[in-house]
């Protein structure tokens, strides 16, 4: 590690990094892979170059698939690249340039989005199980949320829906079967610490045959009838490029996405 060579690796890589790379090295050789001084240098210089590269890459899409997910889903827009080329600087993140005092960063999002879907307030999150996530843990914490056994999926990622749902804190009640599930089974799974019903997009899967669902509206009348939540994920969405859960609140009779 003393040696000029090595010294200047430490400089770029970090000694750990060195040190680590110059062991799988020297290991390499005791199983028979020769190599001298000054190759021993390159093939270590190499290995650190190669583990801190970039790993995106650009590929060709010929898969017929537009949005897809594997693939990045879709590209980004020029007018969106431009946005994150100011994002990637200083900026009025959270500042507001009229009153030059702090500013709220979701601001510059919700008055589009709650144009956008009609509704009183909006929040934009990364992904679909983080919205449901928030919403279950701002609004269902400790209580009930009553939910179809068709739609306990995973999501890419291994998301499942009854680990979000134990992280938020809110007890899950499953009702129906794997395939039938009708409005009645809401109604008879509501008591007295039941916060929302929640529906779940089955994403990259599709029950066929003797199968049954209840509606969105039947879901809303049944929200609506007991005065709780209704929460709607619509992760199907993205293939509109629109990744979103709403939530009827059935009390005001306003809709938050």
């Amino acid at each position: 590690m003393n040696e000029p060579a090595y010294a200047e690796l430490v400089g770029q890589f970090g000694h750990g990094r060195v040190v680590e790379a110059i062991r799988h090295q020297v290991d390499a050789e005791r199983m028979g892979e020769e190599a001298s001084g000054e190759e021993r240098v390159m093939l270590v210089k190499a290995a650190l170059s190669a583990a801190v590269a970039p790993r995106l890459r650009r590929v060709i899409n010929a898969s017929g698939v537009i949005l897809h997910t594997n693939l990045g889903r879709a590209p980004l827009s020029r007018a969106a690249m431009d946005a994150l080329a100011v994002a990637a600087g200083y900026s009025n993140l959270e500042l507001d340039l009229d009153s030059g005092r702090r500013g709220e960063r979701a601001s510059l999002l919700s008055g589009l989005l709650t144009q956008l879907f009609a509704c009183d307030a909006a929040f934009a999150v990364n992904n679909n199980a983080a919205a449901i996530l928030l919403a279950l843990t701002a609004l269902c914490k400790g209580k009930e949320v009553i939910v179809s056994r068709g739609q306990q999926v995973e999501i890419g990622g291994s998301f499942r829906m009854p680990d979000v749902m134990r992280l938020s804190g809110a007890r899950m009640v499953e009702v129906g079967t794997t395939n039938r599930t009708r409005k009645d089974d809401y109604e008879h799974a509501i008591t007295t610490r039941s916060a929302a019903l929640l529906r779940v997009h089955t994403s990259n899967f599709r029950v066929e045959g003797f199968t049954e669902s209840a509606s969105l509206a039947e879901m809303a009348a049944v929200a609506h009838a007991h005065d709780l939540l209704l929460i709607d994920d619509l992760e199907a969405a993205r293939r509109r490029r629109l990744p979103t859960t709403q939530l009827w609140l059935s009390r005001s009779s306003t809709r938050m996405s």
